[in-house]
């Protein structure tokens, strides 16, 4: 089990004793900080559905993207802490809403917490899947741990050269430690299955966040996804980039991604023959598309 006395959940490996205090790079202490507790509508529609996705945003992240839409939680840490027991509760209440399932974003560094509230959840009559969505920048022990606890794996997978990945995100080795983490996952959910509804109850679904001027580096990645995994996961390809304050420091991706490049990777996709993808229309680049980080439903 991964141990917040000599903190290992993440390929940071920073070992401070979270327990007694002590903060590394994710500044995440021993109690569990949450940002918005929502119904929420705009992931893929085999997440959302009618109902809506029951999304838990938890405070923090071991990744520093400099695009990140939801900085105001990822960097600069807005959240309220709470305990084990009342992220529990949190789980039953979004399951008594009517939620589809239990989004868990942005969960890496809250592991071993998210494990003991899930077990006080189900013996009080949680049902609903388990989504975990996540960065992928993940232990191989921390996914282990969550065996049998998760029902549909939503990684993310950023980059395949290790140089964008240390630009953008202050990420060393993440293709590496990021496809590990999907092989993982896959490992334990298996093919994705739908509910007669279109509904997703089990399996993968991988995203991927198409950046200005990446174009080659995001055909590496479709290209390692379909030939490791042909058309057993998902593929969601993201158009979405939002230019955010951080960005301007990095002139080559502070603008909207151009639409003609984001056109050029779903021929791409359809020309090696993918058929198990989500794609999205114009018009999601746009700061209507985030959360506010209010502290609702804690």
């Amino acid at each position: 089990m991964p141990d917040l006395s000599n903190c290992n959940l993440c390929p940071r490996n920073c070992g401070v004793n979270r327990i007694n205090g002590e903060i590394g790079f994710c500044k995440s202490l021993n109690s569990v900080r949450v940002a918005r507790v929502s119904l929420h509508y705009w992931e893929e529609p085999c997440i959302s559905g009618e109902n809506g996705s029951g999304t838990v945003f938890f405070s923090n992240c071991n990744l520093k993207c400099v695009f990140c839409q939801n900085y105001e939680i990822s960097s600069n840490g807005i959240g309220k802490e709470i305990s084990v027991k009342r992220l529990s509760e949190i789980f039953l209440e979004q399951q008594k809403r009517g939620a589809l399932n239990i989004n868990l974003v942005s969960p890496t560094h809250y592991v071993p917490q998210i494990i003991k509230a899930l077990d006080i959840a189900k013996s009080k009559g949680l049902s609903i899947p388990i989504v975990y969505n996540t960065n992928s920048y993940e232990n191989l022990e921390t996914i282990r741990a969550l065996n049998g606890y998760i029902d549909i794996y939503l990684p993310d997978l950023k980059y395949f050269s290790n140089r964008y990945s240390l630009k953008y995100s202050n990420a060393d080795n993440y293709f590496y430690y990021a496809s590990n983490a999907i092989k993982e996952m896959f490992s334990q959910v298996g093919e994705t299955v739908f509910n007669e509804k279109g509904i997703i109850k089990k399996g993968i679904i991988v995203r991927h966040l198409m950046m200005p001027g990446l174009l080659f580096d995001s055909k590496k990645i479709i290209d390692y996804l379909y030939k490791t995994y042909g058309d057993s996961i998902y593929i969601s390809i993201m158009n979405q980039f939002t230019p955010t304050y951080n960005t301007k420091n990095f002139p080559e991706i502070n603008k909207k991604l151009n639409s003609k490049h984001y056109d050029a990777l779903i021929d791409y996709c359809i020309s090696i023959g993918i058929k198990n993808a989500f794609i999205q229309e114009e018009g999601t680049c746009s700061e209507s598309f985030i959360p506010q980080f209010d502290l609702r439903g804690i």
